[in-house]
């Protein structure tokens, strides 16, 4: 840890947003890729950034794989609450059916048991991750309570706040445009999440679209290409 600055461990996810970026500094800072890659010489970034890395790799090799924004407990070592989370989605044809990996919390079995993870982080079941929309409509419905969601990454924010974070990071991601935490719909962040009755009832609508994305897909691409309010980002590096 000493050959490492603070500020690079706290920052630099926010300087290398793409797959592309990650592997142009990775090179600059040693031209071949290791296992054995001097502590100085990494890059140091976040699950997002991991996610994007791996959707990468398995896209160049001719998978159908996509980067997905939500929240986990599994997260929190206490599983009490969701902590806000990217994984990677990918389409595996021999059983037909989209398979979420979590490249970022890959523990050994010391780890595993301290987080209480019982199950396969290369084959995360459905009810262990909270998907952007999941999250949004549930905070929505009364199910979960605004203590139960969070978003850790700056700014810290809490319940259906968090919940619109994570709505538009997955909105974004299944758009091929996965962006970053300091992101966020410039009129959202103008209205400081304050949004009128009307506005929650847009996004509502979003929501429920994205819970099946493959079979609304059209629609929801029809929203992306048609409402601009919800592509106009505001934030840092904007």
């Amino acid at each position: 840890m000493t050959k490492i600055s603070k500020i690079s461990l706290i920052f630099e996810n926010d300087l290398f947003p793409t797959a592309q970026s990650m592997l142009a500094e990775l090179l600059r800072r040693e031209y071949t890729f290791t296992r054995n890659r001097k502590i100085e010489n990494k890059i140091h970034v976040c699950c997002r950034e991991q996610a994007i890395l791996l959707t990468s790799i398995l896209k160049a090799k001719g998978h159908s794989a996509r980067v997905r924004s939500g929240f986990a407990k599994y997260v929190n070592i206490e599983g009490k609450q969701a902590g806000d989370h990217w994984i990677t989605e990918y389409y595996e044809e021999s059983e037909e059916k989209w398979i979420l990996v979590d490249s970022d919390m890959y523990f050994d079995d010391e780890t595993l048991e301290e987080y209480a993870i019982d199950f396969n982080l290369l084959d995360i079941p459905r009810d262990k991750f909270l998907f952007g929309a999941e999250a949004y409509l549930g905070l929505r419905n009364n199910k979960y309570k605004d203590e139960e969601i969070y978003y850790v990454s700056d700014p810290i924010t809490l319940g259906l706040k968090a919940s619109i974070r994570g709505l538009f990071y997955d909105f974004h991601s299944l758009m091929n445009d996965e962006i970053i935490f300091l992101h966020i719909p410039k009129y959202i962040k103008e209205k400081d999440f304050e949004l009128s009755e009307e506005e929650y009832q847009e996004l509502d609508k979003l929501a429920e679209l994205l819970l099946e994305p493959d079979k609304n897909f059209d629609k929801i691409l029809e929203i992306w290409n048609k409402e601009p309010k919800f592509r106009i980002l505001s934030g840092g590096l904007n």
